[in-house]
């Protein structure tokens, strides 16, 4: 996975509140088993209206999603924030997140930005009103601004280790084979007669 430092780009506004894992990406996609090819299923009964905002030409290209409260609610599906992803967004803001759907994130390289309630409207506000508003996300100084909307490097929530992963490139794996060392360590030390995993 890449280091994500700074994600930059135009807001695609979703004002939603309680926007759940089905309906992000439904059930019957979850029969793939690839981490790619989710990107028509994103909204998939949403995007049946024309006015839905993935299908208005105007926000096209748009990589940072700003949504209401209680994002990513639902069932723990981790093809969520690969639909997200496969579609093309880095980052999603929000003023809340469903907690397992928030640590899914990171394992996509997508950065979690939980802003308080105030700061979320206004970048709703300002990207519905003009598609070609712009966030500055800066990963490594927890700060987001957007200068259409009045918001100016303001903080935002990001848990230590997602910040860790995201500012570093690095998914689980990455950082269970960062404890290969000791995990080889504890193997010799285990009794013979216990199992080991291998065929």
């Amino acid at each position: 996975m890449e280091p994500v430092t700074v994600v930059t780009g135009r807001a695609v506004p979703l004002d939603r509140g309680d926007v759940d894992t089905d309906q992000i990406i439904p059930a019957h996609w979850m029969k793939r088993v690839e981490r790619t090819g989710y990107a028509d299923g994103l909204f998939e009964k949403w995007r049946r209206d024309p006015d839905f905002v993935l299908n208005r030409p105007e926000y096209r290209g748009g990589t940072i999603l700003v949504s209401g409260p209680n994002f990513g609610c639902g069932s723990s599906r981790e093809h969520a924030p690969w639909a997200l992803r496969d579609y093309g967004f880095r980052a999603i803001v929000a003023p809340g997140f469903a907690d397992i759907f928030r640590g899914n994130l990171p394992n996509s390289g997508l950065v979690p930005v939980r802003v308080a309630p105030e700061i979320a409207a206004a970048l709703l506000a300002a990207a519905t009103a003009d598609p070609a508003t712009e966030i500055v996300i800066d990963v490594v100084e927890r700060s987001i601004a957007c200068p259409a909307a009045g918001v100016h490097d303001s903080p935002f929530h990001l848990d230590d280790s997602a910040h860790h992963r995201l500012v570093n490139g690095l998914d689980e794996i990455d950082l269970t084979l960062g404890r290969n060392e000791a995990i080889t360590a504890y193997e010799r030390t285990r009794s013979p007669w216990l199992p080991t995993g291998r065929a």
